[in-house]
């Protein structure tokens, strides 16, 4: 059985990211290019 991953995305103006949650905290994914 696969283990459900809740992705949340921010697409801001200036700054965008996506996070998950890993044992109830955030994990910010970096992109392609090293920031955030």
């Amino acid at each position: 059985m696969a283990k459900e991953v809740i992705i949340g995305i921010d697409l801001g103006t200036t700054n965008s990211e996506a996070a998950y949650l890993e044992g109830g905290r955030p994990v910010i994914i970096p992109s392609a290019e090293g920031s955030t």
